[in-house]
């Protein structure tokens, strides 16, 4: 929520999971429309996934926490990012009633409507039904104009989390504009990487719900102590060491020679190369470790 009074604005809505191209299109939207009419440009959005108030027990994969939204959001070049808290009063308003809380509340002015999104509580309703309120209310109603990428590429958020829940890292990041990350805390682990020559920092991921991709070893970017680098990233359950089976995400730093734990690390998902194998032997898995790094730079190379 932004500091003083607010100013008039347009403004569109929506939940924004991963501000991807199609989002950042509908923004730049927004920029110019508040633009040409001398007003300041706005989203509204929600900290806490709809469906998760609206159907108790629901745990969305998401690929942006609501700091991580809000970050990224903020980079769009708006002057307002408002957090609306969705509650089962707010979901039982009708379009018309929502709209006049955006133009009481929050000063918007102008509203730009997705070319497909609907809202309220009888999501009936169309564009010309919501052009109609937007009369009665004072308020300005335009139609987005739709997301153009490629033609064989559709990008919405659910299209981004099925790439990411097939290990496809590099077609997400086509579709989100940006490789797809994991943030968190260094934690403690089994402390096997480090006796067989691959140490291995062991991330547990902030936020509740933040989808992890597939099983599998990734070519990474790691951010770490304010420091850029190179690494392999394994999710799995550790099969060839038959330690409990318990879902891990852990990474191979190249070139670093500090002390993670309890730091703060953010890892960047540039390539999948290959799903998770059980090996017979531990020196197996070392000899795969070894062409993984050697893969994993060479693909880094390219970035």
């Amino acid at each position: 929520m932004p500091e003083g009074p607010l100013r008039p604005s347009v403004a569109t809505i929506g939940f924004f999971d991963g501000v991807h191209r199609g989002h950042c299109y509908l923004i730049g939207q927004v920029r110019e429309a508040a633009r040409e009419r001398g007003l300041d440009a706005a989203v509204v959005t929600f900290p806490v996934h709809p469906r998760q108030v609206m159907q108790p027990g629901f745990q969305p994969a998401l690929l942006t926490t609501c700091a991580e939204k809000v970050e990224l959001l903020a980079a769009q070049g708006l002057d307002d990012c408002f957090l609306l808290d969705f509650t089962p009063s707010l979901a039982r308003l009708s379009a018309r009633q929502f709209m006049a809380l955006l133009k009481e509340r929050y000063r918007v002015e102008v509203l730009l409507v997705g070319h497909d999104h609907r809202f309220g509580h009888n999501r009936c309703e169309d564009f010309e039904d919501y052009r109609c309120h937007g009369e009665e209310l004072g308020m300005e109603v335009l139609r987005a104009r739709a997301f153009r990428y490629k033609e064989e590429v559709t990008v919405s958020s659910s299209v981004i989390r099925r790439f990411l829940q097939e290990g496809r890292v590099e077609e997400a990041a086509e579709c989100l504009g940006y490789p797809y990350p994991l943030a968190g805390e260094v934690v403690e682990g089994y402390q096997v990487g480090r006796k067989i020559g691959f140490p291995t920092a062991n991330l547990q991921v902030a936020g509740a719900g933040k989808l992890v991709p597939a099983d599998g070893v990734y070519a990474v970017r790691v951010f770490l102590e304010g420091q850029a680098y190179g690494g392999m990233a394994c999710i799995g359950r550790r099969p060839t060491l038959d330690d409990g089976g318990k879902r891990s995400i852990e990474v191979h730093i190249f070139h670093y020679h500090g002390n993670a734990y309890h730091q703060a690390m953010r890892v960047d998902f540039m390539r999948y190369m290959r799903p998770e194998w059980k090996f017979d032997t531990l020196n197996g898995l070392v000899a795969q470790l070894h062409k993984d790094a050697e893969m994993a730079q060479t693909l880094l190379l390219a970035f």
